[in-house]
This record gives C-alpha cells, sequence and structure tokens, in this order.
C-alpha cells in the first residue's frame, strides 16, 4: 500500500472514533490466561497476567501480578491484548499526580482480539480485531472487560502494535483537526513539535486533508522526520524566529491555525 493510501486509511480510522510498548505482534505477546469454573457464580473466570499498581511511586510499584478477568456482562466484550500503548500519563497516574484508587492496572490504549462477547452485543463477534483509548484504564493486561461500545474495528492492513500506539493520538489529532477546528484544502497550518507524537500525526493527516503543513522543531534529525511525515516547510525553532519565518512562507498572510503542544514560552512569543 503507498503512503498516501495509508494516511487516507488511517484518517478514516480515526474519524469513525468521533463519536465517542508491551507493543508487538501476536507472535511475540503469548496467550497463557488460564480459565477456572466457579459452581457459586456459574461465571467462567480466566487467569491472566497484569501489572498492577498497589502504592504510587517510582517504577518499582510496577508488579507483575495473575488477575481474575469474568464473563462479560451486558453490552460488555473481553478483549485479549496483543499490544498496548504506552503514554506519559500512564507515568503520571503511576506517580500520584492524577489519582486513582489503590490498587489498579495502568493503561488506557490497547489492540487485541475479542475473547468473548456479553449478552445484548449484536455489533461485535469473537475473533474481531479491535482496538480503544480512553477509560476505562486498564490496558497493562493480558486480557480485560470492556464496554462494546468502546472499541472499533481495526482495518486488515492496520496491525496491532501500530493500532495500539496511534489510539490516543491519533484521537487527540482527530479532535484538533475535524472539531476545533476543520481544517480544509488549501489552508496553512502550524504544528509546534512537529516530530513528536501528536505533531507527527497532525503533519501527516494535515496533509492528506489537502493542507499546508509548517511544523517547529528543535534539530535537523527531527525536521528530516518532519519532512518525512508530511511537512512542506520546517522551522528550527532554536537558530530561526519562527514567527518571522512563518511570516516569510506565508508571503506575510500568517495561518489558519497553530497547533501547539509546547505552551507558555510559544504563547508568550505569538
Amino acid at each position: 500500500m503507498s503512503g498516501a493510501s495509508m494516511l487516507l486509511l488511517r484518517s478514516s480510522f480515526f474519524d469513525r472514533l468521533s463519536s465517542i510498548s508491551f507493543s508487538g505482534s501476536s507472535a511475540a505477546s503469548p496467550f497463557t490466561a488460564r480459565r477456572s469454573f466457579s459452581l457459586a457464580t456459574r461465571a467462567v473466570m480466566v487467569t491472566c497476567k497484569a501489572i498492577r499498581i498497589h502504592e504510587v511511586g517510582g517504577p518499582e510499584v510496577l508488579k507483575y501480578e495473575d488477575i481474575e478477568v469474568s464473563e462479560p456482562s451486558e453490552g460488555e466484550v473481553r478483549v485479549k491484548n496483543m499490544a498496548i500503548g504506552l503514554n506519559f500519563i500512564d507515568v503520571y497516574f503511576r506517580k500520584g499526580v492524577y489519582k486513582a484508587e489503590l490498587p489498579f492496572i495502568p493503561g488506557s490504549e490497547a489492540a487485541g482480539v475479542v475473547t468473548a462477547v456479553g449478552p445484548g452485543v449484536t455489533d461485535r463477534k469473537i475473533g474481531d480485531r479491535v482496538a480503544y483509548a480512553g477509560k476505562p484504564m486498564g490496558s497493562y493486561t493480558e486480557e480485560q472487560i470492556l464496554p462494546a461500545v468502546s472499541v472499533v474495528p481495526i482495518p486488515p492492513s492496520v496491525d496491532f502494535a501500530t493500532a495500539a500506539s496511534i489510539m490516543l493520538k491519533g484521537m487527540t489529532a482527530q479532535f484538533l483537526l475535524r472539531r476545533c477546528f476543520k481544517v480544509q484544502p488549501g489552508h496553512t497550518i502550524l504544528v509546534h513539535a512537529a516530530a513528536g507524537g501528536v505533531g507527527s500525526l497532525l503533519c501527516q493527516w494535515g496533509r492528506a486533508l489537502g493542507a499546508t503543513v509548517i511544523g517547529t522543531v528543535s534539530t535537523e534529525e527531527k525536521a528530516a522526520q518532519a519532512i518525512q511525515d508530511g511537512c512542506h516547510h520546517t522551522i528550527l525553532y532554536k537558530s530561526e524566529d519562527f514567527v518571522q519565518r512563518v511570516k516569510e512562507i506565508t508571503d506575510g498572510k500568517g495561518v489558519q491555525v497553530v497547533y501547539d503542544s509546547v505552551g507558555k514560552d510559544t504563547f508568550q512569543v505569538i
């Protein structure tokens, strides 16, 4: 598949999300869950591995443990995670910057295969390749229960690792490009931190939407990456005045929208 086709496929993929690394392939993530049957509850329980946090702190509080996962209830599915996304927000929860009831399993995005379907679920079936992001937290596990409405099908051309790693960032990019400001062909957009996670998606998607993309980066290496991701123009903000360069690039017209994941320093300059 060509790069342009993949960009458009991913664009369509994330447009579908608007209504609502352990990373690797299935070969790298062997399924080791064990099942037990409880006569008291008449429920099949799955015993699997998870990373759980019992107290906040450094990396040492991440505990690799056995957990039990029940059968899905009404409107739920159980998913065997083949890859999960690692995000800095996970560190905030681990350190206690963001509060969560202890103990908890961190992680907010994953991709895998549906292994069980609860009553009332008609649009998902066992064997479906799906991905999710956001709530409920708890993707650092081999299997988890999720609301069926929270999982979306993965296109055949997108592997598990790719889907898991771009769910949260992709939803962020979708919100910025299609909701906060609807980018149209002919627009010029400015992306700060263009070689970062969200920035790289903004560059790819913005170009696919027909916009001229200007990106700011800190190094020549990141400039090359931003160009590869779709930037038409890059600005090395450590050695160039990005405000002046934007004026030069746009013949003084400026841009329709600025996407800023840096914050204070760029706000003050603008």
